[in-house]
């Protein structure tokens, strides 16, 4: 259905503007909060907090937070709520165009676990809508007075629910899910809490009453948490353009990993913006993100792939030459029916990619593609609606293999 696509097109571009929006205003705010230095006394007898001043586009600013609030509401207030919205609302849509209308295509994976599109659409709300729920729960109960019991019983319920994700989804329905609750998770941090304290701090003011401490320290505490979801949230946002992570044998884990790295480097940052600079962080932060790049990589290069007659899965070069011929007679079984000039898949009616394999200077030309994609993220054919086998597999890494030796003698 084009115009499914093009709605797709449209709600897609407008989610990533939105979300710009407001994981750059998270990132100004946080690194302004944490820059603002103690103020001349003039000032503090104003009842400022913390002043900083900087420049930019040519001209010079000065920003002042109040410890409490001013003594007159100034006329023109500036609320940043419809960035978040905005960007939930608009993600929400995207996964319901892409991911449920779509379901039998992008959400359910057979292999995985095949059941019918409403259950998947079903258990993919159920954790969204029941992650918040207990996400706040723990917010509001008294766990949430002891940081360090609060952070390992947030950490598990993200384990846990990308754990569940990858068992019931297709790898990308599975990162995506999570990416949803995360998301779902910040916008109502922004919603349920750091708006209604916001009001109430306003109304105090224009009612000339004192403000509770706890309404800022609430909305501030609720605010870092979202700064440090922040850098998690980008990577599941653009991780379906790199299956080697969703489909790899352990991509739940794969998943965790790469969200603890980001948030931990995030933390340097964070560090950083008062003052702390820790190098260690960063360094170790950096080593994670290549050890985990190199364990997702490692095992399965076309390299360590073998063909043999066996009927196992791997073929001997020597007992078995994977011949051109062969090649072509599994790219058009596998591949063509979406990677074509004409594709007569009943889903893709555009060559994804605008890769096409209608002829054998295609294969050559998107034979790197071709074989990284089949052998060792394993991610085409599409959920591999066409059933090839990993003996077939097999046959296209020898191919590849055996052709590029020639070419280098």
């Amino acid at each position: 259905m084009p115009w499914l696509d093009w709605i797709s097109l449209f709600v897609r571009w407008f989610h990533v503007i939105a979300g710009v929006a407001w994981i750059g205003a998270s990132f100004y705010f946080v690194w302004l909060d944490n820059n603002l230095r103690t103020p001349p006394q003039w000032k503090e007898d104003k009842g400022i907090k913390g002043d900083l001043w900087a420049i930019h586009g040519g001209g010079f600013y000065e920003v002042a937070k109040y410890a409490y609030g001013p003594e007159k509401m100034p006329e023109t207030l500036h609320w940043f709520k419809w960035e978040a919205y905005t960007t939930w609302l608009s993600g929400f849509a995207l996964l319901i165009i892409v991911y449920y209308f779509g379901a039998s295509a992008y959400l359910i994976d057979p292999q995985v676990n095949d059941m019918s599109p409403t259950m998947a659409i079903s258990l993919g709300l159920g954790l969204i809508f029941g992650g918040i729920a207990i996400y706040e729960f723990a917010c509001r109960s008294p766990l949430a007075k002891y940081p360090v019991v609060f952070a390992l019983c947030l950490v598990t319920l993200i384990c846990v629910v990308t754990y569940l994700s990858t068992q019931w989804f297709s790898g990308r329905g599975a990162y995506i899910h999570v990416g949803a609750l995360i998301g779902t998770i910040m916008v109502g941090n922004v919603f349920f809490n750091i708006m209604p304290n916001q009001r109430k701090m306003v109304a105090a003011v224009q009612a000339k009453e004192s403000i509770d401490p706890q309404w800022g320290a609430g909305a501030k505490l609720r605010s870092m948490h979202n700064n440090y979801f922040t850098l998690p949230l980008l990577f599941i946002m653009i991780s379906n353009h790199y299956p080697m992570t969703y489909q790899h044998e352990q991509n739940w884990l794969v998943l965790i990993a790469l969200m603890a790295a980001a948030a931990w480097i995030r933390h340097f940052f964070n560090l950083r913006h008062v003052g702390k600079t820790k190098p260690s962080i960063l360094v170790t932060g950096a080593i994670a993100m290549l050890a985990i790049a190199l364990w997702v990589s490692w095992p399965q290069t076309p390299a360590h792939i073998e063909v043999t007659g066996s009927g196992n899965g791997s073929v001997n070069e020597s007992a078995a030459v994977v011949t051109d011929e062969r090649v072509a007679e599994l790219v058009n079984t596998h591949c063509v029916g979406c990677h074509s000039r004409t594709p007569t898949d009943e889903i893709f009616k555009v060559a994804p990619l605008g890769v096409v394999l209608d002829s054998w200077e295609d294969i050559t030309r998107y034979a790197p593609q071709l074989v990284r994609r089949t052998t060792v993220t394993k991610d085409m054919p599409f959920l591999n609606k066409t059933g090839m086998t990993e003996e077939e597999r097999a046959e296209i890494a020898a191919w590849f293999t055996t052709t590029h030796a020639n070419k280098d003698n």
